[in-house]
């Protein structure tokens, strides 16, 4: 199973009515399988802070946040997400040695 997956299975606990994880590792200098989106929408985020949302990712994800490098976090409420229905997209890596 690739980190993807791994990330999948994990915020699956979650109850995530809509879920992708993106693996943008390719946009970065930092090897593969380092640098992960995820667009996370759950019925648990209603009400919370986007502190409190986050900090409901991280511990789901628990150990594996040690093993990648960073985690781009996009996470809606399912009113929320009908209202907006797509996430920004990443910005271009501006750190590395890409440039």
């Amino acid at each position: 199973m690739n980190m993807r997956e791994r990330i999948q299975a994990a915020l699956a606990a979650l109850q995530p009515q809509h879920l992708e994880v993106l693996d943008e590792s390719h946009m970065h200098h930092r090897g593969e399988e380092s640098h992960f989106k995820v667009v996370m929408v759950s019925e648990q985020f209603a009400g919370l802070n986007a502190v409190k949302r986050h900090q409901k990712v991280y511990g789901g994800l628990g150990e594996l946040m040690g093993q990648f490098h960073a985690l781009a976090l996009h996470t809606y409420s399912p009113d929320e997400w009908a209202a907006q229905g797509s996430a920004p997209a990443s910005p271009t890596c501006r750190g590395g040695g890409l440039h």
